[in-house]
């Protein structure tokens, strides 16, 4: 019975789709680390607790098959902020780097220019 669990672990995690941009915080990957600390010895792994590994993967896979985005669907793809997916993606994906200077808040834009040291900020040749 435990080949059949494995077997079914691996054909979620051929499905599970993988997010680059996210690297080593992605779903995806944990998942198919997990799956693989898990099932060790494979196919001959022998299960502790057969029910919870078995609701383990019912859940993953309503997860995966977008049950409760179906159930439950949203009336607009942004969030009480205003932030679009896009946009979501793009502070979560870790590159934060790529936002443009103007896009940058006046608080953080004021912090930079006055937390620089002395020793930064170039000296001024002396008038004559």
């Amino acid at each position: 019975m435990s080949a059949t669990r494995y077997r079914r672990f691996l054909k979620l995690c051929e499905e599970w789709p993988r997010d680059e941009a996210k690297k080593a915080r992605d779903l995806g990957t944990f998942l198919r680390q997990r799956v693989a600390s898990a099932f060790r010895e494979g196919e001959n792994t022998q299960i502790s607790d057969p029910e919870k590994c078995d609701h383990m993967y019912e859940s993953l896979v309503r997860i995966n098959d977008n049950f409760y985005r179906q159930r439950f669907p949203r009336v607009r793809d942004t969030s009480f902020t205003g932030v679009t997916v896009e946009e979501c993606k793009l502070l979560l994906s870790g590159n934060v780097q790529q936002m443009d200077e103007e896009k940058k808040g006046l608080w953080k834009t004021l912090m930079e220019r006055f937390s620089k040291s002395p020793e930064d900020v170039p000296e001024k040749a002396p008038e004559k």
